[in-house]
């Protein structure tokens, strides 16, 4: 049996793209104490969140960013992806991944070098003012009754299995 013919790719040119997009996540935690938030040191209160870095699944960055801010551990396993979010400031398109996370251990703590900290457990009818655009549009997309101000966002959600 003779293999099937395998197709090659590169890229266009040999310089790399232009920067344009943002691809980040927000952590939603929510249970008996309230929705847990941080105060970044620009003043935005934040879902913690961060940059997905190369090669890390959505999952593991929720993850990772969770324990460097908070100092909270989940597994991958913990974190339900629930859909991204598209909104664009000053010519950069921001994608974000809104995920649920499940499970957690710890209790949340400042973390040496982190921008954001303070963090608190609200409930959802008494959420700070100056909530973070992307951390308000994730808590829209996944609750649509919160009253919640922000600039639009498109929202894709993710079937869930």
């Amino acid at each position: 049996m003779t293999p099937p013919h395998r197709v090659s790719s590169r890229p266009r040119t040999p310089l790399p793209p232009v920067p344009q997009t943002a691809l980040g996540v927000g952590a939603i935690l929510h249970g008996p104490r309230g929705l847990l938030l941080g105060r970044h040191r620009h003043g935005t209160w934040e879902l913690p969140g961060g940059m997905v870095e190369p090669g890390e699944s959505f999952q593991e960055t929720v993850v990772r960013e969770l324990a460097e801010e908070t100092g909270l551990t989940a597994r991958p396993t913990d974190v339900r992806l629930l859909g991204t979010l598209l909104d664009q400031v000053d010519g950069v398109v921001r994608v974000t991944v809104a995920a649920r996370v499940t499970a957690w251990r710890g209790e949340p703590a400042d973390q040496p070098d982190e921008k954001v900290g303070d963090w608190r457990w609200y409930p959802l009818d008494r959420l700070p003012q100056e909530l973070f655009v992307c951390s308000a549009q994730a808590l829209t997309a996944w609750r649509p009754g919160l009253p919640v101000d922000h600039t639009p966002a498109h929202f894709t959600p993710y079937a869930q299995p």
